[in-house]
């Protein structure tokens, strides 16, 4: 039997996607999926599609020696225990030397977790963030790896070769860094990926009182052939514009939004790392409370309706959109660069975002100015062209805000961005207050603004005699 270059494990539409891109380029493939009352036929059905091109087993070590040495892996199956599972299959028949790449939405501690678990055994682990769909995977995503350099280099022609395109027809494939680097990016590209998608949400929230259905899109197709232009606003707008019958199929879509985790992870980490993610957040919590539907329809009875008598500025509400893309944008960033320095992985943040700008759910014309950005700054709100854009959106920003708060419009992203943007910009907080009431109830001291930082102090507030 002749030896594959590579092999998949698990032919979701993910996997079963990958592989077919893999076999599309020329690489020799094995793939392997559990057979199963309800997975039986999954493995059959897909030499059929692919026309035989690969070579196809339900018994995992068939699957393995079908490898060439050293075995290139890449597991595509649900994050968490089915990992450990596969792993736990693939240990006792893997060699040293070989490589097992996870391809999941897997947590990156858990990545780190398994790296070094299986660097006792002399077998190499990549954590490997994926995003792009069904159709990235089929037509190049973008990848991010993370693991050892070596074990990397191994895969590095499979990888580039399949993976998206930049605009100068480079891979939208990098090493982000060590072990869990790669799936540590990924949660975080998913979680600026929540705020970018409530952020339209929230638009559409202030337009669509007053607006039809093609008219929004029409505003969100205006709005992509600019500076704006992304994949998501591009999506949104097609969606608007889709009909089943006479009737538009959005307004069939029951109001209850899924997540897969990622989205809340992000802010896990953000709170852990001590790094504000407000935009990204008001996201997350979004989702929570659209799964939230029968107490919804139970409490709106008890609100009055509000007649909208005035029409929204499309012109203030565009501006306020891309003042509140830079922040989410400048958040989830920030996540990535304090964890790189917790973490020592040395994280290039411009060669990032060069692979984010195709084949990932956030590519953007936005994503495409970053990459300059970062070769010059550590932070996005360092570059002075972003931070005027922002200050330029103040007024629109709050007209926005007001607005969609008279009106009783949803605004999540938008009203907590706005609270960001203001308490980022203004010198004196009310930290004071919060430090004296601690020290008051709990004596944890403070520090005055007319004495050396170093300098701590406790004092009985509520005497004042």
């Amino acid at each position: 039997m002749t030896k594959s270059e590579v092999g998949i494990i698990g032919l979701g539409v993910m996997g079963g996607s990958l592989a077919k891109n893999m076999i599309s380029k020329g690489f020799s493939v094995s793939v392997y999926n559990r057979y199963t009352d309800t997975e039986k036929d999954i493995v059959p059905n897909f030499l059929k599609d692919t026309s035989n091109k690969a070579q196809g087993f339900t018994d995992i070590s068939q699957f393995v020696n079908s490898l060439n040495s050293p075995r290139k892996i890449l597991m595509m199956v649900t994050a968490g225990a089915a990992v450990d599972a596969v792993i736990s299959e693939l240990t006792p028949l893997v060699d040293e030397g070989d490589i097992v790449a996870d391809g999941g939405n897997s947590h990156f501690q858990d990545t780190q977790r398994r790296v070094e678990e299986l660097k006792e055994r002399g077998i190499h682990y990549l954590g490997v963030g994926i995003s792009g769909g069904e159709e990235g995977a089929l037509r190049g995503p973008c990848i991010m790896p993370g693991g050892n350099g070596d074990a990397y280099a191994q895969f590095q022609n499979i990888l580039e070769t399949i993976a998206a395109k930049d605009k100068n027809g480079n891979a939208c494939v990098s090493l982000v860094g060590p072990d869990g680097a790669g799936h540590l990016v990924k949660t975080v590209h998913n979680g600026i990926e929540y705020g970018e998608m409530q952020l339209i949400a929230d638009c559409f929230a202030i337009l669509s009182p007053t607006h039809s259905h093609e008219e929004i899109a029409g505003i969100f197709n205006q709005w992509n052939q600019g500076d704006h232009q992304s994949y998501l606003l591009g999506i949104t707008a097609a969606i608007l514009k889709k009909k089943e019958g006479d009737a538009y199929l959005i307004d069939k879509v029951l109001d209850k939004a899924g997540n897969k985790g990622t989205g809340s992870w992000t802010s896990q980490l953000a709170f852990k790392l001590g790094i504000p993610t407000p935009t990204i957040n008001a996201a997350v919590t979004a989702r929570y409370l659209s799964s939230q539907k029968e107490d919804r329809m139970k409490l709106s009875k008890n609100i009055p309706d509000h007649a909208i008598d005035e029409i929204p500025s499309i012109e203030a509400l565009e501006a306020t959109y891309r003042a509140c893309r830079i922040l989410n944008h400048h958040q989830g960033f920030e996540v990535i660069r304090a964890a790189s320095e917790m973490y020592q992985w040395n994280i290039n943040l411009s060669e990032l975002a060069r692979i984010w700008t195709e084949g990932c759910i956030i590519k953007s014309k936005l994503m495409e100015d970053f990459v300059d950005v970062f070769k010059e700054k550590t932070r996005i709100l360092d570059d002075n062209t972003l931070l005027r854009t922002i200050l330029r959106s103040e007024k629109p920003f709050l007209y926005t805000l007001i607005y969609s708060l008279k009106y009783r419009l949803l605004n999540n992203c938008i009203s907590e961005s706005y609270n960001y943007y203001s308490f980022l910009t203004t010198e004196k907080s009310t930290a004071h207050i919060i430090q004296a009431q601690r020290d008051e109830f709990g004596a944890h001291t403070y520090r005055r603004n007319d004495r050396p930082e170093n300098e701590s102090f406790t004092s009985n507030w509520t005497d004042n005699g």
